[in-house]
This record gives structure tokens, C-alpha cells and sequence, in this order.
């Protein structure tokens, strides 16, 4: 089950530098969180996870192997994408592939990175990108509407049923709003299969100067207001400094981020932000081979959560043991849990919840 987060931004604000470090820092973590290059602009990165260590020493394990998660460093946008102009056709198809947005914005003066509206306005810009997209989507709908509305009145009950769920997103691109401020209640999953650029979740990484990195400045804290009003998340970062830390040794980066008034690196809380945004949450698999973290989206129940791991444990699923992480912690392993009667026994309607370990009962 893949998860991917694609990056943009107008040129010059820093996307693929936030990007190169991400993966820089992967390959330098190769021998503890495996990471791998799939195209030159795709790389899959390991989601940090405390717990993980955890486990894996109660249980001895010989091996620990992170979830991760997958960027797509995606072209450069520009005013007028959505007619075609710069990359916008490029832009666009890719971006409707990924599952969520992270939107660089430059919140940074440096004279010598010119900035293509020739100022920096975080709010402009992001302005910018969310107008192509929304007129993208605008097209997108307007041209499916009257075909399904025509469909209805020969009565067909699902084309009836498509035009009713388009109608009130396509009001709000007409009012300027982006499609996932206007989805109705329960119908997250329907209107994800309409494939729009604007119902994809979004989360501001405002890239700032050195000296702003632990605090922000007054153009982050413009962009965090507009989020909180949004709904959606913000994360500041110097990418500039993540590019440097993603070339120190492991032992030296913490001291190095210590020193800039950092508790720990912005990318690290990107990617937590990414998996958050995606509504993802990890349960575990542990032994003495291996500790494991899956990914899988809130809400899922047992069986499908097995089918992560192998097809044949969904398809035959009996059981779930499972133990709730911090049971687990506080038995000092299975056994402990066990003896504590923390050790449950889940069927199929079970809710998987994030840290639970999980041991599954199969039969094919």
C-alpha cells in the first residue's frame, strides 16, 4: 500500500532543495531506514517512529524495519498552468497523482534567488498555485456536468446520483472555494474517485532564512493563520539547513540542530506532518526476527490491515491478538502483556488502532 505527498511550488522557493535533502537524508540513514529512488524526482522516505526502538529492544529483534512514505518532487508551476503555460500540463498530471499536497512557500529574501512575481508573498503565491488548480478542476467539472445531467433526465440513477454530488463542488470553484472546503458530509470516498486537484489534502511548508528557523517570521506566521483558517497544517523549515544536516554524520546532528535552537530537523516533522495528513496511522508486527511498522488509514478494520502485510491473510483471517502499545511497554513483551490480561483477542470488525501490535490467526 503506497502513500505518496507530491511537492510544490512556484520556481525558486526552495521545493527541490527541500526535496533533495529529504532524500539525501534517507540514503545517509540507509543502515537503519532503507530508502530507495524509484524515478530521479520520486524518493521514499522512512517515517520516524520512536516506538519502533522500543519494541524491537523488549523483543531482541534482530532487525527493525520502518513505513515510509513516498515524495514526488513535482515541476514548477506557473501563473496560467491550467491553460497550458511553463510546465502546467506536466505540473498537473503529475500532481493528480500523488494523494496529498505539500505546498512549498518562499518566506526568505535572498537577492540572488530572484523570485518569479519579482517580490515575496507567501500568501500571493500560494494564491497562485490554488487558482490553477481550482481552475483545472473548474474545467474538469463543467465539462462532465451537462453529460450527467442529460444522463439523469433519461433517468439514470447513477449519473443522477454523480450530477447531484458535482453540482455543490462546482458552485464552490465558481465562488473561488477549493473543492475539499465544500464536500458533503460522507462523501469524502466518492468525491476522491472524481480525481480533483483540490480535494487533496494540503500542507504548508513555509522555507524561511537560517536565523528563522526555530521561531518563523512575520511572512510564516501570515501563511499559518491563512492554514488555520483552512483547516489545513504548516510546517516551517529552512531548507537551506536541512540541506546541510542531510550531509553530517548521524552522531553530529543533533548537537548541530542544538545549536540553531532546533529540538529536531524540519523534515522529520514533515514527514510526521504527510503521514498525519493522510490520516495514516502505524501498527506493528514484533518478534525476534524483526520489528515491523505498516501504514495503513484510520478506521481500517483487522482483516484489511492483515491484507497490508499478504493477500492470504486477509482472505483467510481468523484473529487478531492484539496488544496495545503501551500494554506491550509496560509487560516488558507478549508474555507480560499476556499474564496482565492485556492481550485481546480481535475479529473482524475490529478498528485497528495506531501502536497496537498485532499478531494474526489465518487459515488458507
Amino acid at each position: 500500500m503506497g502513500f505518496n505527498c507530491g511537492i510544490v511550488g512556484l520556481p525558486n522557493v526552495g521545493k527541490s532543495t527541500l526535496f533533495n535533502a529529504l532524500t539525501a537524508t534517507a540514503q545517509a540513514q540507509a543502515a537503519n531506514y532503507p530508502f530507495c529512488t524509484i524515478e530521479p524526482n520520486i524518493g521514499r522516505v522512512a517515517v520516524p517512529d520512536a516506538r519502533l526502538a522500543v519494541l524491537a529492544g523488549i523483543a531482541k529483534s534482530a532487525r527493525v524495519v520502518p513505513t515510509s512514505l513516498e515524495f514526488v518532487d513535482i515541476a514548477g508551476l506557473v501563473r496560467g498552468a491550467a491553460k497550458g503555460e511553463g510546465l502546467g500540463n506536466q505540473f498537473l498530471a503529475n500532481i493528480r497523482e500523488v494523494d496529498a499536497i505539500i505546498h512549498v512557500l518562499r518566506c526568505f529574501e535572498d537577492d540572488d534567488i530572484v523570485h518569479v512575481e519579482g517580490s515575496i508573498d507567501p500568501l500571493r503565491d500560494a494564491e497562485t498555485v490554488e487558482t490553477e488548480l481550482m481552475l483545472a478542476d473548474l474545467e474538469s467539472l463543467e465539462k462532465r456536468l451537462p453529460n450527467l445531467q442529460k444522463k439523469g433526465r433519461g433517468g439514470d440513477r447513477e449519473a443522477q446520483a454523480q450530477a447531484a454530488l458535482i453540482a455543490p463542488l462546482l458552485e464552490a470553484l465558481q465562488a473561488g472555494r477549493p473543492v475539499r472546503q465544500a464536500i458533503p458530509a460522507g462523501e469524502h470516498e466518492a468525491v476522491r474517485r472524481l480525481d480533483l486537484l483540490t480535494a487533496k489534502p494540503v500542507l504548508y511548508v513555509c522555507n524561511v532564512a537560517e536565523a528563522d528557523a526555530a521561531r518563523g517570521n512575520e511572512a510564516s506566521a501570515r501563511v499559518a493563520a491563512r492554514a488555520r483558517a483552512e483547516g489545513a497544517a504548516v510546517v516551517i523549515v529552512s531548507a537551506a539547513i536541512e540541506a546541510e544536516v542531510a550531509q553530517l554524520p548521524e552522531s553530529e546532528r543533533g548537537e548541530f540542530l542544538a545549536g540553531l535552537g532546533l529540538a529536531e530537523s524540519g523534515l522529520e516533522r514533515v514527514i510526521r506532518a504527510g503521514y498525519d495528513l493522510l490520516a495514516l496511522i502505524t501498527y506493528f508486527t514484533v518478534g525476534p526476527k524483526e520489528t515491523r511498522a505498516w501504514t495503513i488509514t484510520r478506521g481500517t478494520r483487522a482483516p484489511q490491515a492483515a491484507g497490508v502485510i499478504h493477500g492470504d491473510f486477509e482472505r483467510g483471517f481468523i484473529a487478531a491478538e492484539t496488544i496495545a502499545y503501551e500494554d506491550y511497554v509496560a509487560g516488558r513483551g507478549e508474555a507480560g502483556a499476556r499474564e496482565a490480561g492485556k492481550l485481546r483477542i480481535e475479529g473482524r470488525d475490529y478498528v485497528v488502532e495506531d501502536g497496537d501490535v498485532l499478531l494474526f490467526r489465518f487459515n488458507v
